[in-house]
């Protein structure tokens, strides 16, 4: 194994192990800012998330930590609105259903990313890795759905939602992907756009669901620290986001995610005592399960298409080399060249 491989993988782990303990983190928080200090207002929440993973970013890059790169600004307002609409979109549906329909619309989140890709982004997904999904939305729905109360608005909120953060999701690892860009880039692209939506659709969410103003909220000093140290935790957490989707995939995100589930129902029930029957033992020894099937096809796989790489150029594929955007034109003389991402290139047969 090659040095630079072994330097991607840990990486990669890295980024799991930063997203896994920065999402626990800031869900231990965030319970004890709206369960305890009665501060519930989590759509303008998130846009404070946001701004402040701005600012640091911002401060980041003046540092020369990263180097910003510049970005289609169509490609990256449609991004990060998008990304705000899925926030929103979650939120609403969490408030206007059952907790057990809002888990299975979390359970739709991985389904319908597959589904897209293989339309869309013509991906193959072996039966190995299929069947791993099933076992682990099988066991995480076994461990958290307790009921399906069906109402059409809250259908429709959750329908929304599915779309919105499938659809981001892929586009994280696309644009990242296809326009060589690094997570830290994108993400410091695209949340001011996501947090400007937020911002101001954020509070008449909140106030839609609580019946509460957080502009009417009181804000003692205890409840400021802990809304500070909400959105320091969120950096962590929206940079790990980008970074996992980026090194990894959509569907391997929404994985990890149910993980965290996971480790979220068991800390609730040994730290905070929460109720715990067998049957959510059950669901997460089945889940676990299904995550370990996972990774044992996803290692599998790569290392089957790490072999493949290392064919000569000359064996590639012609689309491999393709560039994604190139246009023919004529000089005067009549000679054709190709305009390859905005460069002219010359194109003449050898004589």
């Amino acid at each position: 194994m090659s040095e630079g491989t072994t330097g991607f993988q840990l990486g990669v782990i890295g980024s799991l192990a930063l997203s896994v303990a920065s999402s626990v983190s800031i869900v231990i928080c965030n319970k004890a800012l709206i369960s305890s200090l009665g501060f519930p207002f989590a759509s303008t929440l998130t846009s404070w998330h946001l701004m402040m993973t701005f600012c640091t970013l911002h401060v980041a890059q003046r540092f020369h930590f990263f180097e910003p790169k510049s970005i289609d600004a169509k490609t990256v307002v449609l991004f990060g609105l998008l990304n705000g609409m899925s926030i929103g979109f979650l939120n609403l549906s969490l408030g206007f259903n059952s907790i057990g329909f809002y888990q299975m619309t979390k359970l739709a989140i991985i389904p319908f990313t597959v589904l897209l890709e293989t339309v869309f982004l013509k991906k193959n997904f072996s039966k190995g890795i299929k069947l791993s999904l099933l076992v682990l939305l099988i066991g995480v729905g076994i461990a958290s759905v307790t009921d399906l109360k069906l109402n059409l608005l809250g259908s429709i909120l959750s329908g929304l939602a599915i779309a919105t953060t499938c659809v981001g999701q892929i586009m994280t690892n696309t644009i990242q992907r296809r326009l060589k860009v690094s997570s830290t880039q994108l993400l410091y692209q695209s949340s001011p756009y996501q947090a400007a939506i937020l911002f101001v659709t954020g509070p008449f969410v909140d106030q839609l669901l609580t019946k509460r103003s957080v502009f009417a909220h009181s804000y003692s000093l205890l409840v400021l620290g802990f809304i500070i140290l909400s959105c320091l935790i969120a950096v962590s957490v929206n940079f790990s986001t980008f970074l996992v989707i980026g090194t990894t995939s959509p569907v391997t995100y929404q994985v990890l995610g149910h993980l965290k589930t996971c480790l979220i129902l068991s800390f609730g029930y040994i730290i905070l005592h929460d109720p715990f029957t067998s049957r959510n033992i059950m669901g997460i020894l089945i889940a676990m399960f299904g995550m370990g099937l996972y990774s044992y096809f996803s290692v599998k796989e790569s290392k089957k298409k790490s072999a493949n790489d290392v064919l000569p150029i000359s064996q590639m594929t012609h689309k491999e080399t393709t560039p994604l955007l190139t246009t023919k034109t004529n000089d005067k003389e009549g000679n054709e060249s190709k305009k390859v991402n905005g460069v002219h290139a010359a194109a003449k047969d050898s004589e």
